[in-house]
């Protein structure tokens, strides 16, 4: 199984990358994201790759980091969501972003990515939303990588700790969540609290 490839992007077209390696050219798929971040052909480039192998087909998908490749290999997990989808979710939205989205129960944000529809993203965010807090993001290096110190008890605490985590300022995120109780209320849920915040981030 191939897990990188190191060689010359030769030329890059839509959703795809040839990168030549030892006089071998490997035709590899990448979302958006990682297509802008290579060097402008031809030039050397390296790419983590996911080989998926079947009767017809031996495909490569590549990727400009770990998160990225950890998300796509989290994506194709869930029903009804193949490698042209994940592509197209990490597309739309990088990791730090979609992770975001999951937490908070964005549907609106999750749709943007063509062939997601309103089920489909339901069923991403409820299978996903437990397991996002594990994932990492790229340069946050992870939704719990960040300790949080001396953060409030319950609901508070909780979106506090997540928006923390997904890598906004503790006094943003404070100053956010402050002005969520002030509209939501003391007891609103922790979902409506990390809603509310990052819309309010989003600003």
């Amino acid at each position: 199984m191939i897990g990188r490839l190191t060689g010359v992007a030769d030329s890059i077209e839509d959703g795809r990358c040839l990168i030549e390696v030892n006089g071998v050219g490997y035709v590899v798929f990448l979302s958006a994201r990682s297509l802008a971040a290579l060097p402008a052909p031809p030039a050397r480039a390296s790419v983590l790759v996911e080989t998926q192998v079947r009767e017809d087909a031996i495909t490569l998908y590549g990727f400009i980091d770990q998160a990225e490749r950890d998300w796509f290999r989290l994506l194709t997990t869930i029903q009804g969501v193949g490698s042209k989808v994940a592509l197209a979710l990490l597309s739309a939205l990088p990791p730090d972003r979609l992770a975001a989205a999951i937490a908070s129960g964005d549907r609106a944000s999750v749709t943007r990515a063509p062939g997601v529809g309103p089920k489909l993203a339901a069923r991403l965010i409820a299978e996903l939303r437990e397991r996002v807090l594990a994932m990492p993001v790229g340069a946050v290096g992870g939704l719990n990588a960040i300790p949080v110190a001396a953060a409030p008890s319950g609901a508070t605490g909780d979106a506090l700790s997540a928006l923390i985590n997904l890598g906004y300022r503790r006094g943003e995120a404070e100053q956010a969540l402050a002005a969520s109780i002030a509209a939501l209320g003391a007891e609103a849920a922790l979902d409506a609290l990390i809603r509310d915040g990052l819309r309010r981030l989003a600003r």
